[in-house]
């Protein structure tokens, strides 16, 4: 079996976030998926060990939004490369709140939803949540960043919860927030493009 054809299957890129009663939480998927048209309804696929499905689990409610192709990858690095249970993601960018008082980035985005946590399964590593659409909202007409893209034209890498991450990968990763970097030789000198850290926190994969 080659798992590498599961890249060929087609993904955006996201961020889910919601509100719970002592902090908020966000992070990055690329698994918000439209299950059903009357009553409208997404999926969203969240490792069990990241803090943002408990804080959803919490809240009962979560806001996704749709990144635009030209999103600044820091974004993506903040959403994407550090838990919501050590750093406070929505203290260095502007935000908005939806309707059930979730949080959400205000640039970057196409599109954005509100959803009620209606259902949620046990699926192995992940957990498949099921939220009914309440609101949703058109923000612009720019194209969405497809996740090919992320890879092919921004070099981004995949965090190892997401569902799409691939054990037996080739590289360095970063101790610090995971970051990987797919090459051969780490040349000394090399800086962490997420967290900033040198090349002596990397560990060879």
């Amino acid at each position: 079996m080659d798992p590498k054809a599961l890249y060929k299957i087609s993904y955006g890129v996201y961020i889910v976030s919601a509100q719970g009663s002592d902090h908020k939480a966000g992070c990055v998927i690329n698994t918000l998926t439209q299950v059903t048209s009357s009553p409208m309804k997404l999926s969203i696929a969240l490792n069990k060990n990241n803090d943002t499905l408990a804080v959803i689990k919490e809240a009962g409610t979560f806001s996704a939004v749709v990144l635009k192709e030209d999103v600044d990858l820091e974004l993506i690095k903040i959403f994407g490369f550090f838990s919501s249970r050590d750093k406070n993601k929505f203290d260095s960018i502007s935000y908005k709140f939806d309707d059930n008082n979730n949080p959400y980035p205000a640039g970057g985005i196409v599109a954005q939803f509100t959803c009620r946590l209606c259902d949620s399964l046990d699926v192995g590593s992940h957990v498949i949540c099921i939220g009914e659409v309440t609101d949703a909202n058109l923000i612009s007409e720019e194209p969405p960043l497809t996740y090919a893209d992320y890879h092919l034209k921004k070099g981004g890498t995949t965090p190892k919860n997401a569902p799409s991450y691939q054990e037996g990968r080739t590289g360095y990763q970063c101790t610090v927030c995971g970051y990987i970097e797919e090459t051969d030789e780490l040349p000394d000198d090399f800086i962490c493009p997420v967290c900033g850290k040198d090349a002596s926190y990397f560990r060879k994969l």
